[in-house]
């Protein structure tokens, strides 16, 4: 595909068809309901599915609408993917603002290597915050994500086993508890008998805030 602003429309083409494909699997999307939904007009959804058609990702037959071929099958569920992902993300970050709106922004500017990492610092979710399926990854990273993945968040951490801090997600508002906490990245945090320990003491942490501490421990 093309690069610059002109490969997020393709995107969003793609990723828009598969989201009518999830909902009405087989059936073909006119150009009329793109346009609705991407509010744009007919004219520039038909030029943007014909320019697919040509590349290949979209097979289209004029008054009858497109559906996806194989290859735009792929790039549509991995934009979807990212979009997922990036939600969970911005849910589990103090973040603030508009989560699905942020996540359209960001699942442009991840690539196959930060998908990995997203993915496997999430500890593969396979739903995102509403409850919809996160699709698999793609063939060319979905042998990276097998198996368990050694980043979990402090408060899904199995008894009799350690971990380094690697991330504190918090706001400003959870700094100070964390100060008395002596929690910082790079600490090694134990679990037994479903209490915690870091430096010898028991730590006396809410779930709510051991959730947004990531360790990477040993699997």
């Amino acid at each position: 595909m093309g690069g610059g602003h002109f490969q997020e429309f393709e995107d969003e083409y793609l990723e828009t068809i598969y989201d009518f494909h999830e909902k009405f699997p087989g059936e073909r999307v006119r150009n009329g309901d793109l346009a609705k939904y991407l509010n744009v007009s007919p004219a520039s959804a038909t030029e943007m599915v014909q320019r697919l058609a040509k590349n290949g990702y979209l097979d289209y037959i004029p008054y009858k609408g497109a559906i996806l071929t194989p290859s735009g099958m792929e790039h549509g569920m991995m934009m979807k993917r990212r979009h997922r992902l990036a939600e969970v993300l911005l849910s589990v970050l103090p973040f603030e603002g508009d989560v699905h709106e942020t996540a359209c922004r960001l699942e442009h500017a991840i690539d196959d290597e930060l998908e990995v990492c997203i993915s496997r610092l999430l500890g593969n979710p396979k739903v995102d915050p509403s409850g919809k399926s996160i699709p698999p990854p793609n063939s060319r990273i979905s042998h990276r994500l097998d198996g368990d993945s050694d980043l979990v968040s402090m408060n899904k951490m199995s008894n009799s086993t350690s971990g380094e801090i690697i991330l504190i997600m918090i706001d400003s508002s959870s700094s100070d508890v964390v100060k008395e906490l002596g929690l910082s990245v790079g600490q090694i945090v134990e679990k037994n008998a479903n209490e915690f320990y870091c430096n010898g003491k028991v730590l006396q942490i809410s779930d709510d805030l051991s959730s947004q501490i990531v360790l990477r421990c040993e699997i």
